[in-house]
């Protein structure tokens, strides 16, 4: 990442706009950023973090964005910052605007607060012109984020050095020092995994716990089936030796219930053959006790039949008599059907002569028939006539329809004449619409042939674009790829240097008394040469060897692929030319947008010639149509005036036929009705003549049945007789008094029932009392005996459910054990985790390692080798460890923490601190270059030589383009760095000023 301008507008105490030109300061390497206490130097750094994360470092950032404005500003001034930066290979510009409470406008009072704005800007890098990415703050943000791979936290610690905060870490305890850093590394995901393995923990915990519960409970089940006879084990869930101590009382419990089973079953055997006995005496009781009731009830049934003798012989002597009448039946059902029949004629008789004639209403059957014949032949003269009326409607059908036809004609000769009146200037019309199409047709061929060399020159120029950026792209990795290779070659030549001055020590490590030197031959060794601090042996030199090779590999490499893409380039500058791809994208999208317009003109051609043919075809028909029209209404005049002519004929004949009737069918409807009330009258008055003849001789066999069947009148036989429902209830009482009698005889003289009658009344309710008793007795028996099943039934599932549950508590017990120990051991609570470290504080402690190797190489030159910083996994009382720091004093040999160091040891002892922790965090976030930095204060606590160490270090860091800025109130660094932005503070507000740049 590399900072080029930076606007401040009504920004802290910046009330007018003030710019800074980093690109000018960078060009030395190592700029000064300095000015009074309260100018605003701080402010610098802070609008730098707000237009790269919408907010200031530190304790600053917890105001509202309104606090961000000047005091200093007009009122109609909005606060702004601009960055323009460069980072991953794009030419960035960041505005930001935060919440303005601003005077309404038109002078109206009172003031309204405007949102806050943010835009993001990328510059092309052909062209050279800005293009909006976005305007969303999200959507900034997150792009930023993602860019320089860093957090606003980790870039405020890593760009924006701040001294005393590293000043604090170094005198910090292991718990401040961890906070600190899980913000720069983002270790939360360990805490995570921390707090989830707790969880784990309690979780299988609260299993085990449930599973145990529920065991318990079926115990406690267990010992209400079993009566309490079982007791429970006195242990809490959780405890071990829950399961067993269970297992072994339900089986204590289930071989008890099971005795209990065989003595129910002893007592319900002996309790129901006593049962079986006193059913048995009751059964014998009941018997005697039934023939005796059976003696009683016959004798008081036989004294009922003698009562009721005298009705039994009066139903016998009617029941005769209606035997005698079935006789006569047939001749009185005869004499009613006759009956009924005569006064049936009789009444057609009157109503077929009430709808005739006076002259015929007393007429005989034969003077009526004679009437109805004379009207049979005067109808079927009129059959004649009939088929002329007939006739007559179908000449008046056929005149009707050569009416219609001759109006269709008419219509189709109007419409006819209508459409070919249209006919030329519709024909010219679709004339010109073919003519039209087809010119577009042709427009669109020339174009079709235009268009791919078109597209293939936009697809180059894309591709030439492309190229240009991929060109940058790997001229920059071949640029750093050349820097490695040399730093590579530099460092082994270097170590190889270091190697060949320390020979000496190499080969008299060799050396053993008594035998002979490798270069010299002696075999006394004096004074054998030591290695010095920093010695490089063979291994050393080799590795650096590879890494050299390996980087020269990679440096031909990317150089081999910049070539391949600038030829790739060349070809596709060759074939898109000069032309900006702007210009020619413009170009196609008009011959697109011309070739679309042309084959829509184009595409009407077929349904323009397919409507000509339609139109011709059309034309053809309506003048067929029109002559066909013509021929049919010249054959319609003489049919027409034969019809007329037979009409005028069939008039005649049927007014002569129709008399005063208004039809010839009318006519014909009155004779056909007077044809059948004459034949209805006819019929019904021999019908009724045959009746009264067939009664009469009914009347005549009626009064001989009744005499022969002994009745003195026909009358009396009827009365005798009975209908069919007063015959079977005569007859079902004669049977009932037979079968009551031979039933009565039946009992009284069986042998057992005049026996037991003999005998003593039977003492019935003794002998049920005791079968009752034997019965209740039976009832527990078989109560017990199944309470005892169910018992041992509902022990045994309990039983096994208890073993099920203990099989399935096994696994959730292994795995509540393994998951404890991994939850102890990363909470650091375990035993065998002897430094009570944490999880997340472990992978801190290999941090907080990585950062102070990385500051060492930095401490030790700025201390002219005497301080190392190393990192501590011991314990610090009762708390956790790994999140110790202590300095190594070459001078002394010893260790000791860094709180004991003095004000200038920890100035630069926590920049070097700063510098290493940037190193890691830098790594960390992807590997992300970072050109600029800067370095808050604490260099007025340094001697002279140590400034110089301290500035000889940072000086180092400019190596590679990389700039290194210095915010400072110190005098003597005015002196010593000539490139400086000054904050100049007045009572308008501060103001910047750049010096000693370009």
């Amino acid at each position: 990442m590399r900072l080029h301008r930076l606007d401040i507008t009504a920004f802290g105490p910046f009330g007018s706009t003030q710019s800074v030109d980093f690109d000018d300061l960078s060009a030395a390497g190592l700029f000064l950023l300095h000015g009074p206490t309260g100018a605003g130097k701080t402010s610098v750094l802070d609008a730098v973090c707000y237009a790269l994360y919408g907010s200031v470092p530190g304790a600053r950032q917890s105001g509202q964005g309104m606090s961000l404005r000047s005091d200093h500003a007009a009122p109609g001034t909005r606060t702004e910052v601009t960055l323009e930066l460069t980072v991953a290979g794009r030419r960035l510009e960041i505005t930001r605007q935060p919440p303005w409470e601003r005077p309404k406008k038109r002078g109206r009072p009172g003031t309204t607060v405007d949102k806050a704005q943010t835009r993001l800007r990328e510059r092309d890098a052909v062209s050279g012109t800005w293009k909006d990415l976005s305007r969303s703050h999200q959507e900034i943000g997150e792009e930023i984020t993602q860019l320089l791979g860093m957090s606003r936290e980790q870039f405020c610690q890593v760009v924006l050095l701040p001294q005393g905060d590293f000043a604090r870490f170094l005198r910090a305890d292991a718990e401040a020092r961890g906070r600190l850093l899980g913000r720069l590394f983002d270790t939360r995901r360990f805490a995570d995994v921390e707090k989830r393995l707790a969880e784990l923990r309690r979780s299988a915990e609260s299993r085990v716990r449930d599973g145990d519960a529920d065991l318990l409970a079926d115990a406690h089940r267990m010992q209400q089936a079993a009566g309490d006879t079982m007791e429970p084990p006195e242990l809490a869930p959780g405890e071990p030796g829950l399961a067993e101590a269970v297992l072994a009382a339900a089986a204590v419990a289930r071989s008890t219930a099971r005795e209990q089973l065989t003595a129910a079953h002893c007592r319900l055997t002996a309790a129901e053959s006593a049962l079986t006995v006193a059913d048995r005496a009751l059964d014998d009781i009941r018997e005697r006790d039934r023939l005796q009731r059976r003696f009683a009830e016959a004798r008081e049934r036989a004294a009922r039949l003698q009562e009721r003798s005298g009705a039994h012989r009066e139903a016998q002597t009617r029941m005769e008599r209606a035997r005698k009448a079935e006789t006569v039946a047939p001749a009185l059902e005869l004499r009613d059907s006759a009956d009924a029949e005569h006064r049936r004629a009789a009444g057609a008789e009157l109503s077929a002569r009430a709808l005739l004639p006076a002259s015929l209403a007393d007429a005989e059957a034969s003077g009526l028939a004679a009437a109805a014949r004379r009207a049979v032949e005067e109808l079927g003269g009129l059959e004649s006539a009939r088929r002329a009326e007939r006739r007559l409607t179908e000449l008046l059908a056929e005149r009707a329809d050569l009416d219609r036809q001759e109006r269709a004609d008419e219509e189709v000769r109007e419409d006819a004449e209508a459409w070919l009146a249209d006919w030329e200037e519709t024909r010219a019309g679709i004339q010109a619409r073919i003519e039209s199409a087809q010119q577009a047709a042709t427009r669109a061929g020339e174009l079709a042939v235009r268009r791919d060399p078109a597209r293939q020159r936009l697809n180059a120029a894309r591709m030439r674009d492309q190229l240009a950026e991929d060109t940058e792209t790997a001229a920059e990795q071949a640029r750093a790829a050349r820097e490695r290779a040399l730093a590579a070659q530099q460092h082994w030549l270097d170590l190889k240097e270091r190697r060949l001055n320390g020979i000496a020590a190499e080969l008299a490590a060799g050396l053993t008394d008594g035998e002979p030197c490798a270069v010299c031959g002696a075999t006394e060794h004096p004074a054998p040469a030591r290695k010095v601090d920093g010695h490089v042996d063979r291994e050393t030199e080799e590795r650096a060897l590879a890494d050299y090779r390996r980087a020269d590999a990679r440096r031909a490499e990317d150089e081999r692929r910049l070539g391949v893409v600038r030829e790739a380039l060349a070809a596709a500058g060759a074939e898109a030319g000069d032309t900006a791809t702007a210009q020619l994208a413009r170009a196609v999208e008009e011959l697109e947008r011309e070739y679309a317009q042309a084959r829509d003109d184009a595409s009407v051609l077929h349904s323009a010639q397919e409507q000509l043919r339609r139109a011709e075809h059309e034309y053809e028909l309506r003048t067929a149509a029109q002559r066909a029209a013509a021929v049919r209404a010249a054959s319609r005049v003489g049919h027409r005036e034969r019809l007329d002519q037979e009409h005028r004929t069939l008039e005649e004949e049927l007014t002569q036929a129709r008399g005063d009737a208004p039809s010839v069918a009318a006519r014909a409807e009155q004779l056909e009705h007077r044809v059948t009330r004459l034949t209805d009258a006819a019929d019904a008055a021999r019908t009724a003549e045959d009746a009264a003849q067939r009664l009469k001789d009914a009347d005549a066999r009626l009064a001989d049945a009744a005499f022969r069947a002994g009745f003195d009148t026909p009358q009396a036989a009827a009365d005798a007789l009975l209908d069919d429902a007063g015959h079977r209830e005569l007859q079902r009482r004669l049977d009932t008094w037979q079968h009551e009698e031979a039933a009565v005889r039946a009992v009284l003289a069986e042998p057992e029932t005049a026996a037991a009658a003999q005998r003593p009344p039977a003492d019935l309710a003794s002998a049920q009392r005791a079968a009752e008793d034997a019965a209740r007795r039976v009832r527990e028996a078989a109560s017990a005996r199944d309470a005892a099943a169910r018992r041992c039934a509902e022990l045994d599932r309990l039983s096994a459910r208890a073993a099920a549950s203990v099989r399935r508590l096994g696994p959730l017990r292994e795995e509540y054990d393994r998951v404890a120990r991994m939850a102890g051991l990363t909470a650091g609570t375990a035993a065998d985790n002897d430094r009570r470290m944490r999880l997340e504080s472990y992978v801190l402690a290999a941090r907080l390692e990585q950062v102070a190797a990385a500051a060492t190489v930095r401490l030790h030159r700025m201390s002219s080798g005497r301080y190392t910083l190393v990192h501590s996994d011991d314990r610090a009382g009762r708390g956790r460890s790994g999140l110790g720091l202590h300095v190594v004093d070459a001078w002394t040999g010893r260790e000791r923490d860094t709180a004991t160091l003095s004000g200038g040891e920890t100035f630069f002892a926590s920049l070097a601190l700063a510098l290493g922790l940037a190193d890691v965090v830098t790594d960390e976030a992807g590997g992300i270059r970072l050109d600029t930095l800067f370095i808050d204060e604490g260099f007025g606590s340094l001697d002279d030589q140590t400034l110089d160490e301290v500035l000889d270090v940072l000086d180092s860091l400019r190596e590679r383009d990389r700039s290194v800025g210095i915010v400072s109130h110190v005098a003597d660094l005015r002196r010593r760095i000539h490139a400086q932005l000054e904050v100049v503070k007045g009572r308008s507000g501060s103001e910047l000023r750049q010096r000693g740049t370009r």
